[in-house]
């Protein structure tokens, strides 16, 4: 008998409480939201990844929080996605994007990295780009120069107050863009979603 299809949805962040609340971990806030929202436990460490197995709206999905840090995403992935026998067309990567205004959402097929260490991670270990993407878009530091050290500060530091009174309503759109992706497809996701959010004020 041929496997049955299942998904992979995978959070990018960085695993520790020091990042829990930082912009960099918008993938890992997303997926939580997914797993408590569809009673999908993400209590089971394997493959140093947080994974839980579950469904949404009918559709069979495996949650993974990779528990290396965000630059070594690419081997826990690339160990569930061959455990599992999962294709890079049915793996789906929830993750920051600096060159996007906070607030917007971005769905991609496939595509190069844009710069993000996660996902150049993930695209040398699982040997391809051929994994769709949610980004989602924490805006540039004000100010701030081209320095890598001045990005890494500021992907690594928490939300402005006047952020985090939105980041809930932000959480929950990108939620709703992973069920549209899974249950009417990409290209479907995209003309919903590939626009900036309309936040409440």
């Amino acid at each position: 008998m041929p496997q049955k299809k299942v998904s992979l949805v995978v959070g990018l962040g960085n695993p520790g409480k020091t990042y829990i609340r930082t912009r960099h971990n918008c993938g890992f806030m997303v997926l939580d939201k997914v797993a408590d929202s569809f009673s999908i436990p993400l209590g089971k460490r394997k493959f140093n990844a947080l994974i839980g197995r579950g469904f949404i709206e009918g559709v069979d999905v495996i949650l993974a929080k990779p528990m290396a840090f965000m630059n070594r995403s690419g081997p826990p992935v690339n160990k569930i996605k061959q455990y599992f026998n999962i294709s890079c067309k049915d793996i789906l990567v929830v993750h920051d994007d600096i060159d996007l205004a906070f607030g917007t959402l971005r769905i991609k097929q496939k595509g190069g990295s844009g710069g993000h260490n996660g996902v150049e991670s993930l695209i040398e270990f699982l040997g391809g780009r051929d994994f769709s993407r949610l980004r989602i878009g924490i805006g540039h530091a004000i100010g701030s120069s081209e320095k890598d050290i001045d990005v890494a500060n500021y992907v690594l530091s928490e939300f402005s107050y006047n952020e985090k009174k939105n980041l809930d309503q932000i959480i929950t759109k990108a939620q709703d863009a992973i069920i549209t992706i899974l249950c009417k497809g990409i290209k479907y996701a995209m003309n919903c979603f590939n626009k900036k959010i309309m936040l409440d004020t």
